[in-house]
């Protein structure tokens, strides 16, 4: 076989597993979907296009980690990657929130277990898989993890398209989905990108109770739930935020919730792990307003949401009780 020149990175190593062989091997260990996407050569398409504008209007908020150079060259991270083998896990079980006013609202994603640590160890069995082809073939794996522009390399490899809320939906499932990747030096036959079909619809926009959805495909944190209660560390929302989390502690779903293909299309995941831990569905904002650093352990064990610490647990329920307790209030007067 054929192995890449010692100084040469570049050099294309022949097809071997075959295309087919990989795709078995995925969907085998689990996967849903998954789909390859050819890494151009460097400098000759502007995939990173799209970030720079991004990051040029100041959406980023404060996650300076997106400006990491390595975002906007995939070679930065593998300087031998041919192929980006993209894969999606379908995540949605059929569980509702309660529409009681004093409800906690969890985003679907942060459910049940850490999807880092489930999609991590089929990525990791895949990546293993591959390199036992062949002592010359190389690998790395992400999941929301790297400096990888996920939604980009899915759209390439066929897995969706990346919506005007900025999610990636797929046919199959929506968007309700994880996504991971396999970085190789392996040329392996790529997939046709994906087509848009979100048409003339713009019932995300319509909804997002704060705008955050600057134009269609554009989102910006400063104005956007998800980022305020997942990733905002400031003691105290900023106004009009702290007014405008309608019970959203951890996450927001709406602009999925609301979507066409999302209510066609989602269907319950034959995945055990993302089975809602009881407690994380219908919480009540007072039982996390005074939420204790023990008790926040064990709630979310080998959860995702435990990014979300216990202080920012108790900032958000404190907020959307006190917007309560205005509304009440004013209605009275």
């Amino acid at each position: 076989m054929e192995s890449a020149e010692p100084g040469n990175p570049a050099k294309l190593l022949p097809q071997f597993p075959k295309t087919s062989q990989v795709k078995q091997q995925a969907l085998q260990l689990g996967f849903h979907k998954v789909g390859i996407a050819t890494v151009p050569d460097a400098g000759s398409e502007p995939l990173s296009a799209g970030l720079k504008h991004w990051l040029g209007k100041g959406y980023e908020a404060d996650m300076a980690w997106m400006h990491h150079p390595a975002r906007q060259e995939i070679r930065a991270v593998m300087p031998e990657v041919q192929s980006v083998i993209c894969v999606a896990l379908n995540y949605y079980t059929g569980h509702e929130r309660s529409p009681e006013p004093h409800t906690a609202k969890i985003s679907r994603y942060g459910w049940g277990r850490d999807y880092h640590r489930v999609m991590g160890k089929r990525l990791k069995a895949l990546a293993h898989w591959l390199e036992e082809q062949d002592e010359h073939i190389r690998t790395r794996f992400y999941v929301d993890t790297g400096s990888v522009q996920d939604k980009v390399w899915a759209e390439r490899a066929g897995i969706g398209w990346i919506a005007k809320n900025s999610n990636v939906i797929t046919r199959e499932y929506g968007s309700w989905v994880f996504l991971g990747e396999v970085l190789t030096n392996l040329d392996l036959t790529p997939d046709a990108p994906h087509t848009a079909h979100c048409g003339t619809c713009t019932r995300c926009l319509d909804a997002c109770p704060t705008e955050a959805i600057a134009a269609p495909f554009t989102v910006d944190a400063n104005r956007c739930i998800a980022y305020h209660t997942i990733e905002n560390r400031a003691a105290n929302l900023p106004e009009p935020m702290r007014s405008s989390l309608h019970g959203w502690v951890a996450g927001c779903d709406i602009c999925q919730d609301v979507c066409p293909w999302n209510e066609r299309f989602a269907k319950d995941t034959d995945i055990e792990d993302f089975q809602p831990y009881p407690e994380n569905v219908n919480p009540t904002l007072e039982e996390l307003s005074d939420i204790s650093e023990d008790d926040w352990s064990d709630r979310f064990r080998a959860s995702a949401l435990r990014r979300i610490k216990p202080e920012m647990l108790r900032r958000n329920a404190l907020a959307t009780l006190d917007a309560l307790s205005q509304t009440t209030t004013d209605h009275g007067e």
